[in-house]
């Protein structure tokens, strides 16, 4: 009689997107050579996000562009591949991951990679409302656009955002009616800053979008179950035929609450808190927009919701997660310690940042020439510089202002550089 197999061990990475494919493409780089699980919640296998709100919105991309393999890259990988499927708990303590598929599975786990972004936030009783949209998912975007298909609609975009900034451009381009709502004076202010959010407010007023700045919107004005327009505080009625709202997002990490993350000492008040190795307790790891991690570089916790830094940071948790499980084969852990980066495409602009660029003490502005468009600008804090933002610079001269940041630069050299880096 032989003796019964060892169940080969078990990884799980919750979260099919950009982060958990990057974790479940790591750990098989790696040389893990057991069982992977990659649970998405849904139907659709991994797809890129940053093409929503711009190519798939404009209708410029069929939605399957957007796919981050195709169907014989996934095979190769080996996976458990379990879409349409959510992880509603797990116990650190048992390693015990429970699915809300039919049989409420649970899965008993070597270790864990959390990568489940984030839910976009909405207002009471919006969900319920036709023609009341968010942004997150690909089906969010297929139904946007089909309502944008038509030109001439009333679009009204509350969160003046980088996610409401991108829509307004591309519903205005489209040829639609479209107010951008937004609580600060700016667009993308409270990033970007003010000086740099007025120039980007200018620009989408010159394309004809109508700002409304410094105002909230409340509630959902409807008729007949349809949406018919934005209440704002003051009482006044924005008329619109679709509201889109986009205004910020929650970490997703309801599956992670309950006896056994209390008794693992989880800190799930911003996202999922992680040490400088993206660790949140041993053999649970966090990657992508769900992370709160400890940047020694910068010397304060991040989280950052930004596509590069999913996939990165979904590599980097695979790496350290096989060094606590296997230090000898694998080597020891490293800290995370990325530089972040962000893009974002506005009409013919196209914006970049390397570093941090939210929360700065000082902003330095320099333009390139007499176009107040093509500019770069310093983002830092009393003593060093964080983060550096370009817009319509070469790609030479923005590689160069991101080794300002890479290795941070004391402000007044960093200042020099910025300079020097615009005049040449």
């Amino acid at each position: 009689m032989s003796a019964a197999r060892t169940p080969a061990p078990r990884i799980a990475v919750v979260g099919a997107a950009a982060a958990g494919l990057a974790a479940a493409e790591g750990l098989r780089r790696l040389g893990w050579d057991g069982e992977i699980t990659l649970v998405g919640d849904e139907p659709h296998p991994p797809y890129d996000r940053p093409p929503l709100s711009k190519h798939v919105l404009s209708g410029g991309w069929e939605p399957e562009r957007t796919a981050l393999r195709d169907a014989g890259q996934l095979s190769e990988l080996g996976l458990d591949l379990r879409l349409g499927t959510r992880a509603v708990a797990y116990d650190p303590g048992r390693r015990a991951l429970t699915l809300g598929d039919a049989g409420q599975t649970v899965l008993r786990c070597a270790g864990v990679i959390a990568a489940t972004g984030v839910a976009p936030r909405t207002l009471p009783g919006g969900d319920a409302v036709e023609g009341v949209h968010v942004l997150r998912t690909l089906d969010d975007a297929l139904a946007l656009h089909r309502r944008l298909a038509t030109p001439g609609r009333r679009l009204v975009v509350v969160g003046s955002g980088v996610l409401g900034a991108e829509a307004a451009a591309v519903a205005r381009a489209l040829g639609h009616q479209v107010t951008l709502v937004g609580t600060e004076d700016t667009v993308m202010g409270r990033v970007l800053g003010p000086k740099v959010g007025r120039l980007l407010a200018d620009v989408h007023r010159a394309h004809g979008v109508a700002l409304r700045s410094g105002q909230a919107v409340t509630g959902i004005r409807a008729e007949a179950g349809r949406a018919t327009g934005a209440v704002l505080a003051d009482g006044t009625v924005l008329e619109a035929d679709d509201v889109l709202l986009a205004i910020g997002s929650v970490p997703a990490v309801d599956w992670l609450r309950g006896p056994g993350a209390e008794a693992a000492g989880l800190d799930l008040s911003d996202g999922l808190r992680c040490d400088e190795f993206c660790a949140a307790a041993p053999g649970l790891y966090g990657a992508g927009d769900v992370a709160r991690w400890y940047h020694p570089g910068l010397g304060r916790e991040l989280r950052i919701e930004h596509r590069m830094n999913a996939s990165e940071q979904g590599l980097a948790a695979a790496r350290n997660l096989l060094a606590e499980l296997d230090p000898e084969r694998f080597g020891e852990r490293r800290p995370f310690t990325p530089v972040p980066y962000f893009w974002s495409d506005q009409y013919d602009l196209k914006l970049q940042a390397h570093g941090v660029l939210a929360g700065a003490d000082r902003i330095e502005v320099r333009t390139l020439g007499e176009d107040p468009l093509k500019l770069a600008a310093l983002y830092g804090t009393a003593d060093r510089a964080t983060g550096i933002l370009t817009i319509g610079l070469t790609p030479r001269q923005t590689r160069s202002l991101r080794a300002l940041i890479a290795t941070p630069a004391p402000w007044p050299e960093a200042i020099t550089g910025l300079t020097e880096t615009v005049a040449a």
